[in-house]
């Protein structure tokens, strides 16, 4: 055994509570560091012939690059939509490169029943039924993508043919309906074989990102010659979180075929809070769901899951025949689900995190986001220079400048914020603009008034 190796595993129990302590110093940080450092990234070093070891990588990564690394683990990085990780979380993150397990295979089972329970447990944490079957996969990308790829099943299914069998070719035409998809949508038709163009836009409500539904039922009957398509609703669009009509969209399916695919990445969380849960009322209906749980579940990244009535249909696409491998069967091992075969088991830091503070502490951090998110758009509207775009919904502040919102304006005044808050830039109806997301554990009122101070005095000097 390499000596360095052998001296790290003989040494284990101080090292790793060395990178404890560590990783706690650093976490205490977290919330008065610069969230978007200006340190320079270091040039690349050559691969060492001979390691450092355990300690010696800890004390190059500490200098060397955790300088460059944003706080995106703090209360006000408000970008994109990233999550932080509960306390909980991180612990069942370390449990889970702890334990190792790669649970494909029911040959080695538990880790697939953690999964199960863990699946259940979120079911009902976003008030679906046991017809909704749930997998684990890496985040809202492959999440859309796995459920566009039985959507495309199901198209097979209505036309007698299989692409997974025959290839998306044996499909030809496809239609794909949405108000506002967001864009892992056009990726995963990509990637799928069905073509960015199989998306058709439809229009939305004036002044929304929801699809009007008398745009959408009469491209549903204008298309209804060509077969059944796939309609993807949106339940919390990325720039407003505005939310498609669910239900009224599945009734829809009385009078017309289609696959009803419904992106929640992270407006499935309204679900928990009493006063915004009929946002996400008809959810329960789609035929394919996807929810993206290194956002507002708070767990590292990567963590989605995917939803689906269909579990037959999406073992037709990802079964995996070998002979090592267990049969499909009435409960498929999970190797059959998705498009990988090995993967962390993911649900252990969702499991913790559940387990440790219950639907009513994941109300309570919904709850508090939505109210900061409150707090900063009523600073935006009292800020002499600024515009609202978009009622802040839940969690999302979209907004610009009020006088020549240009990107470079916009972009100077984001980098203006960089030290207080990281933002990041959009587009809205054609109107360049920032967007500010709150979807962190960490974060308080207290920290979305400091972020709209930064905000007032950037918003000057631009």
């Amino acid at each position: 055994m390499d000596p360095r190796l052998a001296a790290d595993r003989d040494g284990l129990p101080h090292l790793l509570e060395t990178v404890r302590r560590h990783a706690v110093g650093r976490l205490a940080q977290v919330s008065e560091r610069e969230v978007v450092p200006g340190a320079p990234w270091p040039a690349p070093d050559p691969l060492p012939s001979q390691g450092a070891g355990l300690q010696g990588a800890l004390d190059a990564f500490a200098a060397r690059w955790e300088p460059t690394l944003s706080a995106s683990a703090g209360p006000r990085y408000l970008g994109f939509v990233t999550g932080g990780v509960t306390p909980a979380a991180l612990a069942g993150d370390w449990m889970t490169a702890t334990w190792d397990q790669n649970a494909f295979s029911s040959l080695d089972g538990a880790g697939q029943h953690l999964e199960r329970e863990t699946i259940s447990w979120l079911r009902t944490l976003f008030g679906l039924s046991d017809d909704q079957h749930g997998t684990f996969v890496s985040g809202a990308t492959m999440s859309n993508t796995v459920g566009l790829a039985v959507a495309r099943e199901w198209l097979g299914e209505q036309r007698g043919v299989s692409p997974a069998e025959h290839g998306a070719g044996a499909l030809g035409s496809v239609r794909v309906l949405s108000g506002a998809a967001h864009s892992s949508i056009p990726k995963g038709l990509s990637m799928l074989g069905l073509g960015r163009r199989a998306l058709v836009r439809v229009p939305t409500l004036a002044g929304r990102e929801a699809v009007d539904l008398e745009a959408l039922e009469a491209a549903l009957a204008a298309g209804e010659g060509d077969g059944p398509c796939i309609v993807v609703a949106n339940a919390g669009t990325v720039n407003t979180v505005d939310f498609d009509d669910l239900r009224a969209i599945a009734a829809l399916r009385e009078r017309y075929s289609f696959w009803l695919h419904v992106d929640a990445a992270f407006g499935a969380f309204a679900a928990l809070s009493p006063a915004h849960a009929h946002l996400v009322d008809g959810l329960d209906l789609a035929d394919s769901i996807c929810v993206d749980l290194h956002k507002w579940l708070n767990v590292p990244y990567d963590s989605a899951v995917q939803f689906t009535r269909r579990p037959d249909l999406q073992t037709s696409v990802f079964q995996n025949a070998a002979a090592y491998l267990g049969p499909l069967g009435d409960t498929p091992d999970l190797v059959h689900l998705t498009p990988e075969n090995s993967r962390r088991l993911r649900a252990v830091a969702a499991w913790f995190t559940l387990r440790a503070y219950g639907r009513d502490g994941h109300r309570e951090i919904t709850e508090r986001c939505i109210g900061c998110a409150r707090v900063l758009g009523d600073a935006v509207e009292d800020t002499p220079g600024l515009r609202l775009l978009a009622p802040v919904r839940l969690n999302v502040v979209c907004f610009t400048l009020a006088d020549d919102p240009s990107v470079e304006r916009l972009a100077a005044l984001a980098e203006r914020l960089a030290d207080e808050a990281f933002l990041t830039p959009t587009v809205l109806d054609g109107v360049p603009a920032l967007r500010a997301a709150f979807s962190n554990w960490r974060t308080t009122e207290a920290d979305a008034r400091r972020v709209a101070v930064a905000l007032r005095a950037a918003t000057r000097e631009v």
